[in-house]
């Protein structure tokens, strides 16, 4: 987790993420991007330079009906101090019964969104933490371009002027490499999402694209990174650019 939580802590930084005493909602899927996430803030507590609070909460879309087990994920976080929320709901049901969605996915994010927004605002968060990583963030470049002929992708910090409430991706500067890597050297446990959807989306068919073009040119991802930095496109520019560099992975 070592070099997770330096990449970690130089995105908090070069992108004034974290301010003294906020309170940061973390999105967790049950995933190993999620889970990391926590994982890496809950030890960012101890040593980071502005004090903050996290609650880890689970929005379980229950899809088929069935409920998921979470049960190795409340002993991971209890170990850790973590404060953790499941909520049940009926977003399965919504999008793959009742609306029989093409494309189920938009609807799905966009109904988990809205509900984690409230939930973290009922548990008095100012913050919501997602687990994108540099991966992501290259699949949406792509998927917007190819997609809707646009340039764009999510940012690393997002006000929420209706909800009052600020959208952090951390983990922005990791790849899904380093964050595979920390998963397994920790041995933290994953719940397998239950999704019909799973590993048939369009991001799928980009992710795909994106390691083509990794196998191609091992600095791909990156150059990427950089050409976002450098671009400024929806704030990507670090605020902080020269703040400390993470250590070295070692080998």
């Amino acid at each position: 987790m070592q070099r997770l939580e330096g990449l970690m802590r130089k995105a908090l930084q070069q992108y004034n993420m974290i301010e003294e005493n906020d309170h940061i909602c973390i999105g967790v899927s049950g995933g190993k991007d999620s889970v990391a996430l926590t994982i890496g803030l809950a030890n960012l507590r101890n040593y980071f330079e502005h004090p903050f609070k996290i609650t880890a909460v689970t929005l379980d879309p229950c899809f088929g009906g069935v409920e998921s087990d979470y049960t190795r994920l409340e002993e991971l976080f209890a170990k850790h101090q973590v404060p953790y929320v499941i909520k049940r709901s009926n977003i399965g049901k919504v999008v793959f019964d009742d609306r029989a969605e093409q494309n189920p996915c938009a609807l799905c994010a966009k109904m988990r969104r809205g509900l984690l927004h409230d939930t973290a605002l009922e548990l008095g968060c100012n913050k919501v933490a997602l687990g994108h990583h540099l991966d992501d963030a290259i699949e949406t470049f792509y998927m917007n371009l190819f997609r809707e002929g646009r340039i764009g992708c999510f940012s690393p910090v997002t006000y929420l002027s209706r909800k009052n409430i600020t959208m952090i991706r951390p983990m922005l500067l990791a790849t899904e490499n380093d964050v595979i890597k920390a998963v397994r050297r920790a041995d933290l446990p994953i719940v397998k999402s239950l999704c019909p959807a799973d590993g048939v989306t369009v991001r799928q068919d980009t992710k795909e694209f994106v390691f083509e073009k990794t196998k191609e040119d091992p600095a791909f991802r990156q150059k990427m990174l950089g050409a976002l930095q450098k671009s400024g496109i929806d704030g990507w520019q670090p605020v902080n650019p020269n703040c400390r560099k993470p250590k070295k992975e070692e080998s």
